[in-house]
């Protein structure tokens, strides 16, 4: 029988003590990583080393050994709904500054639109002021994903100009390349990557946009979260920026797919100095894994990749776009991280903890669901791995759906979907009734014990983690939605860094998130 999902982990000391004590976890087993590479292999072999890359030696970025703080939260403020102590944006902030002030060669920022703005800014402009005093000269790459017509006031030249402007005297020493792009309009691709990686020696990635108004300034702050490392997994992130650089440098004079900037004469760079080897000396195991969307690339030729693709009359609002997470092989061969998160669920044995904006898309135009996903979950379920579940309040839902942080109306949307695919799997609807009430818990998003922030707004949550058998996690800015734009992330494999996770999110989360839900079969709650 599955053990029941910890609601308390080891102390946050204990994590520490594990993780300072590197040497004697070098060669753990790595069975959810293996899983998540073997199946990259098969889906994008060509795109090993580009989109995807397996290295070891990392260490995890906190800013005192062992410590728990590579795990960067906004704002920070559990338990209090009037979120007056924000120490998890202060850390973020200082973490990209400091990162920033250590580059020598090379700074690679880049985010959804519009540009980073207020405290985020001001952190990236006061760590390259510190590293060109230093002596360095840097080169700089900004790039944005731009949402067709909603980004069109999205200037890089604009933005580039506003950052030599506060980077005074030291503008000199930094050349900046500064890009908005959108690969395919009829596809809703553009780059989504949320990414701050320097000299290919230290990497901070997750969900985390640089929106001050979101997250900054405001009294209803995003909940999000980022991580951060150092090693050769920090290289996978330059390099898969390389990727869209190369992409976009080559597009850069299509005015439709891209805009394009740049400071001191300097031309589109499609790749950036970096050293050849990283340091090392770390024990973290890490598998970088992106996508590519649609438009930069249509397949990987070297995939023997043939999977039997699912079909679902559910997963279609009476109109929409091509499917690609459901119908097309060759979208999935470049964009391994699909097949990635699909294999990291799989690969669970006791429990899953899935932290989400959403499960389910906007539809139309998108699929509602990623098929193969849920039947993964539905899989889980039935073989009594327990399975938890939070994403967004439904009352952030934008006036569009896809306008706010949720795109769903009611928590019923995700267990309803779980419960056809449950009983799609076993035939039987009263074995999938059972399967959820046993196995399954499912909540909306809280930070404190009360239901809004004090000014009476939803909470807002917009993590994309993946978490499993306390060993390994995904963090990166991949929705486990249909979405098809630019994606990266990290697999890691770590118990001990997992508990730091399990103790710093996953059980404050619960704590307040499970007065929300609609299943608990700790509480004996099933509203299916």
């Amino acid at each position: 029988m599955a053990r029941t999902i910890r609601t308390t982990a080891l102390p946050l000391a204990l994590s520490a003590l594990l993780l300072s004590a590197a040497p004697a976890f070098a060669d753990a087993p790595t069975p959810h990583l293996d899983a998540v590479e073997q199946s990259l292999r098969q889906v994008s072999p060509g795109l090993e080393g580009s989109v995807w890359e397996r290295t070891t030696g990392n260490r995890l970025g906190a800013s005192t050994p062992g410590g728990f703080d590579w795990l960067l939260q906004t704002p920070g403020c559990w338990g209090d709904p009037t979120c007056t102590d924000r120490s998890g944006s202060r850390r973020l902030l200082e973490k990209v500054r400091e990162d920033i002030a250590n580059a020598r060669y090379s700074v690679d920022i880049s985010t959804l639109a519009p540009f980073p703005d207020g405290a985020f800014q001001d952190a990236i402009v006061a760590g390259l002021k510190e590293a060109a005093q230093k002596g360095n000269r840097l080169q700089v790459r900004i790039l944005v994903g731009a949402a067709p017509i909603y980004h069109a006031n999205v200037v890089p030249s604009a933005y580039r100009d506003e950052l030599v402007d506060k980077l005074g005297p030291a503008a000199a020493s930094v050349t900046l390349d500064v890009a908005s792009m959108t690969t395919s309009k009829t596809g809703f691709s553009w780059n989504h990557s949320k990414l701050v990686v320097v000299d290919g020696n230290s990497v901070v990635t997750g969900g985390i946009n640089s929106w001050k108004n979101d997250y900054l300034d405001t009294t209803h702050p995003v909940n999000d979260v980022d991580l951060a490392l150092s090693g050769p997994a920090a290289g996978s992130a330059g390099r898969y920026l390389d990727t869209l650089w190369d992409w976009t440098c080559r597009n850069k004079n299509n005015w439709t797919a891209v805009w394009f900037a740049s400071s001191n004469g300097a031309g589109c760079l499609p790749t950036l100095p970096r050293p050849a080897a990283p340091p090392t000396g770390g024990d973290i195991p890490a598998l970088a894994v992106g996508g590519l969307g649609v438009g930069i690339r249509q397949s990987d030729p070297s995939s023997s990749f043939r999977p039997v693709l699912p079909t679902a009359s559910d997963t279609t609002c009476g109109f929409g776009v091509h499917d690609y997470t459901n119908a097309d092989r060759d979208y999935d061969t470049v964009n391994p991280e699909e097949s990635a998160l699909r294999a990291l669920v799989a690969s669970a044995t006791e429990h899953v903890e899935i932290s989400q904006q959403d499960l389910n898309a906007t539809c139309p135009p998108l699929p509602r669901y990623d098929i193969r996903l849920y039947d993964t979950l539905a899989a889980k379920l039935a073989a009594g791995v327990k399975v938890r579940i939070v994403v967004s309040d439904p009352a952030n839902r934008g006036t569009i759906g896809s306008g706010g942080y949720s795109q769903i109306k009611s928590l019923s949307e995700v267990s309803d979907a779980l419960r056809g695919r449950l009983t799609a799997l076993t035939g039987d609807v009263p074995k999938a009734r059972a399967a959820m009430c046993q196995n399954l818990q499912l909540a909306t998003f809280r930070a404190s014990d009360k239901p809004m922030w004090a000014d009476g707004k939803p909470y807002a949550q917009h993590h994309k983690l993946v978490s499993v058998d306390d060993s390994a996690f995904y963090i990166g800015s991949k929705n486990l939605y249909p979405s098809w734009l630019q994606d990266f992330g990290y697999v890691i494999e770590s118990p001990a860094a997992a508990r730091q996770l399990a103790d710093g999110l996953l059980a404050p989360q619960w704590k307040y998130s499970q007065a929300t839900a609609t299943y608990d079969y700790t509480r004996g709650v099933c509203q299916g």
